[in-house]
């Protein structure tokens, strides 16, 4: 049977987009191609507890509908404020605190947020699509389509999409696991400034709130541009460089690298979406920084636009 909209992509702007417009009264679906739902709100369970790898955190900002969303995670223990204080290291090891506003962490890992979202929608895991046209995915009818992912990814999916291409910058996070704690304890994250290899550190135990001694280290996109091919390559020069930026005597005693080839958009496009008929995209390129509120705000405005025409 067709549905209203078929949404392409389960990460939290394709789930956004999807409740929209289920709770709107329509029906939609999410093709996604991943094990579980959750896009760059990824984590992965290492040795028996989840770590994130993918988003580091999520700021809350003032739309008031992403406000309500986090509200109710709140309430419900599946999200938290985790800080609002980072530190800014330079190449060379100088450290000053900054405050900002308040980043928010989930206990269980940010793809918990992913899976509470996608709770009871009609969701098709494990599916690589091929190709999409207008009201059509793998030829087959599909109601609107909306593609939830980097305009990259899109392009290779549809014969002239309408959109102006996007740059996209890949990082690779490397999870790094002590037997204890090497670093001080107020740490939580760090900014890397001039490094070639790191460009911000999260202290995973402290957002996650389980003290576990894991740090998770994004590289630069120079780094990993060198190493699309084979993350693991990275392991050995980001551990070097976190040690040397940390001060931590010791190698680490359990290490993983994830790679993720469009990680960040370079700029986003200032529109909270595209549309056009029977073909539509969104996700965190489309608003005005590349963040997870705006990702969400973008799916849920454009599952909202759907489901009024």
């Amino acid at each position: 049977m067709t549905v209203d909209v078929t949404v392409v992509g389960g990460g939290i702007s394709g789930l956004a987009c999807a409740r929209a417009v289920r709770d709107a009264g329509g029906s939609v679906r999410v093709i996604d191609r991943g094990r579980r739902p959750g896009g760059r709100l990824a984590s992965r369970t290492i040795e028996g507890r989840p770590v994130d790898l993918g988003a580091s955190y999520f700021v809350v900002g003032d739309d008031p509908g992403f406000q309500r969303v986090t509200a109710d995670w709140e309430a419900r223990g599946i999200a938290r404020p985790w800080t609002d204080t980072f530190s800014a290291i330079d190449a060379d090891g100088a450290e000053t605190r900054k405050t900002g506003p308040m980043r928010w962490a989930a206990p269980g890992g940010l793809r918990s947020l992913a899976l509470d979202l996608a709770d009871g929608l009609d969701i098709e895991s494990e599916r690589a699509v091929e190709s999409v046209a207008p009201f059509r995915v793998d030829g087959a009818d599909a109601g609107e389509v909306v593609l939830a992912m980097p305009e990259p990814q899109a392009r290779r999916l549809v014969d002239g999409i309408p959109v102006r291409p996007q740059e996209w910058e890949p990082v690779i996070a490397v999870a790094l696991r002590w037997e204890e704690r090497r670093w001080p304890a107020d740490l939580h994250g760090a900014f890397v400034n001039g490094d070639p290899d790191v460009a911000f550190v999260a202290d995973d135990g402290d957002r996650r709130g389980d003290g576990a001694p894991v740090l998770v280290v994004h590289t630069t996109g120079e780094r990993a541009a060198r190493h699309l091919d084979d993350p693991d390559a990275a392991i050995a020069p980001v551990t070097a460089a976190t040690r040397g930026l940390l001060r931590i005597d010791v190698e680490p005693v359990a290490t993983y690298a994830h790679r993720w080839t469009f990680a960040r958009p370079v700029r986003t496009t200032g529109e909270p979406f595209f549309r056009s008929p029977g073909l539509s995209m969104c996700g965190d390129a489309w608003g005005e920084s590349a963040a997870v509120r705006t990702a969400w705000a973008s799916g849920d405005a454009l599952g909202r636009a759907l489901a009024a025409s």
